[in-house]
């Protein structure tokens, strides 16, 4: 049994992540900016603002567990424009002082979920690999940056074990569409609800799309794996799908077109972004299985079982069959 302490465990892919802990018989902590834990949820939860909190504060956040995960950011791009300094303020305070805790307790491993979809900003080779130009558009890239710089100098100064994984672009039920963030499952959720579907520019932006049943083996086997040499890794399907992709699997899933607005293209948008997983694929023991197609009809099932659901189905299976090697 390994004992966690999951940092943002109340979020989308935080809530997934623990659920699969929690299956696997491992010790779960959450802890959250909010002073109230989700309602029904599985694991007790801590509350830690960071505004506020001491150094004993983080000391008991993260006790004596084995692995933290740090999956805590408050912004996304736009928000992170537009107040740049919040940004800072908000989600690199609490990176440092979970940092400073690791340092005072003698080291642990932390594992950072960064963003392989900013960081690289206007990409020059295709699929990007982990070793390509930082050059971000956005501030909420440059401030992911920021952390992982703070993780490489905790690891080679005070010994933590700091592994960051730039993740591309998770969907999966349990995503809020209310955040702007998550083209595919708030596609679905307009889709679905009969609504039309703003998208920015003309649809040829390239992402890639990684299913969250597909990400939680990863964020494990990151904690897990015993490899010295694994400070940065992207993770993400490698696939390039744009936008119209997405579109195109949700009509043929639904059996007929959703409406669609094309609004104008936004300046900081990149035109591609696909991530190369073989390092995370070598490394990790890990590979992407979930085809876009199969991604978006499990959305799509999940959520006509009632709006409010909470968890992608096939998490927990999948992440069994990774830690059983299958």
């Amino acid at each position: 049994m390994t004992s966690h302490v999951v940092i943002g465990g109340s979020g989308f892919i935080g809530r997934h992540l623990v659920r699969a802990l929690l299956e696997a018989g491992d010790s779960v902590q959450v802890v959250d900016r909010f002073a109230l834990p989700v309602q029904g949820f599985p694991a007790p939860v801590c509350h830690l603002d960071p505004a506020v909190a001491g150094p004993a504060d983080y000391d008991a956040a993260i006790g004596m567990a084995e692995v933290i995960h740090h999956y805590a950011w408050t912004t996304i791009p736009a928000q992170a424009n537009s107040d740049p300094l919040k940004d800072l303020e908000d989600n690199l305070r609490l990176t440092l002082g979970l940092l400073d805790a690791l340092s005072r307790r003698g080291g642990g491993r932390l594992v950072f979920l960064s963003s392989g979809g900013t960081v690289y900003g206007r990409l020059s080779q295709v699929p990007v690999p982990e070793s390509h130009p930082l050059e971000p558009t956005t501030a909420y890239g440059v401030s992911k940056i920021a952390a992982e710089k703070y993780l490489g100098f905790y690891r080679a100064i005070h010994g933590i074990d700091t592994r960051v994984l730039r993740l591309s672009n998770p969907y999966g039920a349990g995503q809020s569409p209310a955040r702007q963030q998550g083209a595919v499952t708030t596609f679905i959720h307009r889709a679905l609800a009969g609504e039309t579907i703003e998208l920015r520019g003309d649809g040829t932006v390239v992402r890639d799309f990684l299913h969250i049943a597909d990400l939680v083996p990863a964020l494990v086997a990151a904690g897990e794996v015993p490899h010295p040499a694994m400070p940065v890794l992207n993770i993400g399907s490698g696939e390039p799908t744009s936008l119209n992709d997405v579109l195109a699997a949700i009509g043929a899933a639904l059996g007929r077109q959703p409406a669609v607005e094309y609004r104008p293209h936004r300046g900081f948008d990149v035109p591609v972004s696909v991530l190369d997983v073989r390092a995370a694929s070598r490394l990790l023991g890990w590979a992407p299985r979930i085809s876009l197609a199969d991604g978006v009809a499990q959305v799509i099932e999940d959520l006509r079982q009632g709006p409010g659901r909470s968890f992608a189905s096939g998490v927990v299976a999948r992440f069994a069959d990774a830690r059983a090697g299958s």
